[in-house]
């Protein structure tokens, strides 16, 4: 029987268990947890599967500066590599560092956004076909709402008397309220849709037909609120 020579040694898997209960003991997010662990192995490989006990600023920056050099991320890559090596250390390691000062830094690019033009948006928006993904998109576009977020999405946090939604467990596990869209909330309502409070993506992937129109989507989503919400 072979073994996967890039599996991590036993030693580092019980490791990144461990920090993989911190994480979600700090109540980081799914995204944040996969980013880190994987940052941490990448680290581990890095340094030959030493575990990082044995190791300090001197290695840090050595693996820090490798990704500045040698692999060319961006700024926010390596911030975000340097972070998850500070939540080993500090979260579940135990140990201090002082301020890393022999890292090169990866030279953040100064770039001007590319802004789309309300014809551009409409345009492709008109262009997804299917009829989840439109709302999504919608969804996305109109209230500035994270890709999980949407898709975590309850029907019973649309608030149609003050036009807004409820994000619940948002990014840092942050609530907050954003504004409901004009255009899902203009559609006219159903009365012979039933009452619940799922999520608004497993109920849709359900109930979905083929051949079903986006704007006959939408008007289904909206009516199961305004019932769930009593309008």
């Amino acid at each position: 029987m072979t073994s996967d020579p890039t599996a991590p040694a036993p030693r580092a898997t019980k490791l990144l268990d461990q920090m993989r209960e911190r994480l979600r003991l700090k109540h980081y997010s799914l995204r944040t947890e996969q980013s880190y662990l994987q940052w941490a192995k990448r680290y581990l490989f890095f340094h030959g599967m030493r575990h990082p006990a044995e190791m300090g600023k001197i290695e840090i920056e050595a693996f820090l500066t490798s990704l500045a050099v040698e692999r060319q991320v961006s700024a926010s890559t390596q911030t975000q590599a340097l972070s998850a090596l500070l939540f080993l250390y500090r979260e579940v390691l135990g140990i201090e560092f002082p301020w890393l000062t022999e890292v090169t830094r990866a030279k953040r690019s100064i770039r001007l956004p590319t802004v789309l033009t309300q014809v551009e948006v409409r345009g492709l928006l008109e262009k997804v076909d299917d009829p989840l993904m439109d709302l999504i998109v919608r969804l996305l576009y109109g209230t500035g709402m994270r890709l999980m977020e949407a898709l975590r999405l309850r029907v019973k946090d649309v608030e149609f008397s003050r036009n807004e939604i409820v994000i619940r467990e948002g990014k840092g596990s942050k609530d907050r309220v954003t504004m409901l869209l004009s255009s899902l909330a203009e559609i006219p309502p159903c009365p012979s849709l039933g009452k619940g409070g799922g999520r608004l993506v497993p109920w849709l992937q359900g109930r979905t037909r083929g051949g079903e129109s986006a704007g006959s989507v939408r008007g289904r989503f909206v009516s199961r609120c305004r019932c769930c919400m009593g309008c």
